[in-house]
C-alpha cells in the first residue's frame, strides 16, 4: 500500500455513483411520462471495495499512482432492462448525453464471453464538482436484462468462492445456464407486446383506484361529506366486482364533483 487516504480518493467516485443513479432514475421517470414505457427497469450503483481495487490493480499490473486511469470500474452503475432491445435503446440515450463523455463500449451481448457472460458495458468519463474543484472520474455502466443479471450475480458468487478456479463441471453447468437465460430473453422478446399490454393494463387499474380514493379524500376536504360517502360506497361495489371501466367512469364523476366544490357550489 502507498499510504494514501482512501476516503479522499474514493469520495469523487462515491459522488459520481450517487449523481449518475439519480440521473438515470430521472431518465426512467421522464421516459415513462413521455412514452408510457421506460426501457429502464431499475438502477443500482456501487463503489468498488478497496480490496477489490488492489486485487485488480495487481492482476492488471497497474501502478498504485495510476489507479484512477488504470482501473475503469471503481465507480459502477448497473441498469436493468426487461428486454434485450431495451439495452440498445438505453445505450443510445447514454451516447447522446452531454453531461458525460463516452470512452468506449464493450458489447458482450453480440460477442458474449466464453463463460456465457452477457452484458453491455460503457466506460464513461463523468465530471464531478468537489469542494476543492472540478475533476473527472472513470465509471463503468453495465446494461443488462434481468435474466442476464441473475446469471452474472450467481457466476460472480461462484468465482468468489472458488477464487477464479471454477471446477470444470460447474463451469459447464454455468454455460448451460447462460444459454437458458439467453433463450428466456428471446422468448420474452417474442411476446413483448403481450407483456407490455398486460403491464399497461395493470398500471391503469392501479392508477384509477388511486384517482378515485384521492378524489374522495378531496371531497371530504371540501366538506362534501355526503357526496364523498356515496362515492365511497360506489367504489366499494365496483372494486368488489372488478369493474374497472365503471371505476374509470366513477373517477370522472368524482373529478366533476371536485370541480363544482372548488367553485363553491353548495353540497347536498
Amino acid at each position: 500500500m502507498d499510504g494514501r487516504d482512501w476516503g479522499l480518493f474514493l469520495q469523487p467516485y462515491e459522488q459520481a455513483v450517487e449523481e449518475l443513479k439519480v440521473k438515470f432514475k430521472t431518465m426512467r421517470a421522464e421516459l415513462k411520462l413521455r412514452e408510457s414505457y421506460a426501457p429502464i427497469e431499475f438502477v443500482t450503483g456501487r463503489v468498488k471495495r478497496i480490496s477489490s481495487i488492489l486485487e485488480k490493480a495487481k492482476r492488471l499490473g497497474v501502478a498504485s499512482d495510476q489507479l484512477d486511469a488504470g482501473i475503469e470500474d471503481i465507480a459502477g452503475i448497473r441498469i436493468m432492462c426487461q428486454f434485450v432491445d431495451d439495452i440498445h435503446r438505453v445505450a443510445s440515450l447514454i451516447r447522446n448525453r452531454k453531461d458525460l463523455t463516452l470512452v468506449y463500449e464493450k458489447d458482450y451481448i453480440t460477442n458474449y464471453k466464453e463463460s456465457g457472460y452477457r452484458s453491455f458495458h460503457m466506460i464513461v468519463k463523468y465530471p464531478v464538482q468537489t469542494a476543492l474543484g472540478y475533476t473527472e472520474v472513470l465509471a463503468e455502466i453495465q446494461i443488462r436484462t434481468l435474466a442476464m443479471n441473475f446469471w452474472a450475480t450467481i457466476e460472480h458468487s461462484l468465482h468468489y468462492k472458488f477464487k477464479e478456479s471454477l471446477p470444470d463441471e460447474v463451469r459447464q453447468r454455468l454455460k448451460k445456464a447462460a444459454e437458458a437465460a439467453f433463450l428466456l430473453d428471446n422468448e420474452m422478446t417474442s411476446i413483448r407486446k403481450e407483456i407490455l399490454d398486460a403491464q399497461t393494463d395493470f398500471e391503469e387499474q392501479s392508477n384509477v383506484v388511486s384517482r378515485v380514493l384521492n378524489g374522495i379524500q378531496d371531497l371530504y376536504f371540501y366538506h362534501r361529506v355526503r357526496e364523498a360517502a356515496q362515492f365511497q360506497m360506489k367504489f366499494n361495489e365496483l372494486f368488489e366486482l372488478g369493474d374497472y371501466p365503471g371505476l374509470h367512469a366513477l373517477a370522472g364523476d368524482i373529478s366533476a364533483a371536485i370541480g363544482k366544490a372548488k367553485k363553491g357550489s353548495p353540497g347536498e
